[in-house]
């Protein structure tokens, strides 16, 4: 599996903690930046995450700011991507459980540095349960085509 990564200047150290753990869990890794604790705007490597994951390049996401709310707002602007914050693995899992979401978006700032690798781990190992919750996520995909 593919997965997108990127960061802001808050993220950054976390984003490059993440990059063996998920090359450990068997996935490839596409690091969309950025590259240095610099000041950057986050819009824009959320943008370049989601659209990955929306054209199909990547089949997931992970996004990492302060809080991760930036990036996840960012994000969900582009059709096709269901961004979650997730600051716990119980949150992780019902993400991807019930929202089938394909990008999450993790708080360096806000999140404890000891929990963002488990975080990750549940993310990745749940899949969406489809059954009553994929009408809804219909209902989303329909919400992001209207203008």
């Amino acid at each position: 599996m593919k997965i997108a990564l990127a960061s802001d200047h808050a993220g950054y150290r976390e984003k490059e903690k993440l990059k063996p753990l998920l090359r450990e869990l068997g996935l490839e890794v596409e690091d969309l930046g950025t590259v240095s604790e610099d000041s950057v705007d986050y819009p824009d490597y959320a943008r370049r995450v989601a659209e990955r994951v929306s054209r199909g390049e990547a089949e997931q996401g992970i996004l990492v700011c302060g809080s991760g709310t930036g990036m996840a707002i960012s994000a969900n602007k582009i059709a096709g991507v269901r961004a979650a914050v997730a600051w716990s693995e119980e949150v992780a899992r019902l993400a991807r459980q019930h929202n089938d979401a394909n990008v999450l978006a993790l708080g360096a700032r806000t999140t404890p540095p000891a929990e963002i690798p488990k975080i990750v781990r549940a993310w990745f190992e749940t899949k969406f349960e489809a059954g009553r919750h994929t009408a809804r996520v219909a209902k989303i995909e329909k919400q992001s085509g209207e203008s």
